[in-house]
């Protein structure tokens, strides 16, 4: 997902302030969009409890 600069400081901020990961909120953003415009949205519940379940990935 491409951010503004703006929106991606306003994001971080956001997340520090409630002790979310950014990465895992931009993955459960892209995994809505990605159910969007579907007829049908079978398993889009399933596709965000398993991003929710994940471990925070650790930089290297």
């Amino acid at each position: 997902m491409n951010l503004s600069n703006d929106d991606a400081r306003m994001l971080e901020e956001l997340c520090q302030q409630h002790s979310v990961s950014p990465d895992k909120v931009l993955k459960l953003l892209d995994a809505v969009r990605d159910y969007e415009f579907k007829d049908r949205r079978t398993g889009v519940y399933d596709a965000l409890r398993e991003i929710l379940k994940s471990q925070p990935e650790r930089p290297a």
